[in-house]
């Protein structure tokens, strides 16, 4: 990967509906050159997705929580981690070292769907203890991509 790639991919990054046209005129390349780039970086998994970066409030989730949980011993993790994956208020999903064994990032309506995630992991049996911080406000946010 080069030069021309990274910032073909920045482009693309800050704006997906970007035309190849523009994308060119950015880094100096022809349209068909831009777009055998990105078509290169696609199959090479560089480039996983194009997607829509959403606004969380204006879908009404206006909570972000980041829940840090110790798996209880026996726990299903693979059960856990195929339902972190599917949930749709899961944003991220670490599996993090030290005393930790995961960090969950949500968004959510309020506080009252930060409780019922929490009840929800706890009726499966999967979580030993947590401990969730609420954002009060986001300096840098990774983009939000809306999942039902």
């Amino acid at each position: 990967m080069d030069i021309l790639d990274r910032k073909i991919a920045a482009a693309l990054a800050r704006d997906a509906r970007l035309s190849m046209a523009q994308i060119g005129a950015e880094v100096g390349l022809s349209t068909s050159a831009v777009n055998d780039r990105i078509r290169r970086l696609s199959a090479r998994g560089a480039i996983r997705a194009m997607r829509a970066d959403c606004d969380p409030e204006a879908f009404g989730l206006d909570v972000a929580a980041f829940v840090w949980v110790a798996l209880a011993p026996g726990a299903d993790e693979a059960g856990f981690r195929t339902a972190m994956a599917a949930a749709p208020e899961v944003t991220a999903c670490h599996h993090v070292t030290g005393p930790w064994s995961y960090l969950v990032q949500i968004r959510v309506a309020g506080l009252g769907a930060v409780e019922g995630f929490l009840a929800g992991l706890k009726a499966v049996g999967w979580i030993a203890r947590s401990e969730t911080m609420i954002a009060l406000s986001s300096v840098v946010e990774a983009p939000f991509l809306f999942r039902g």
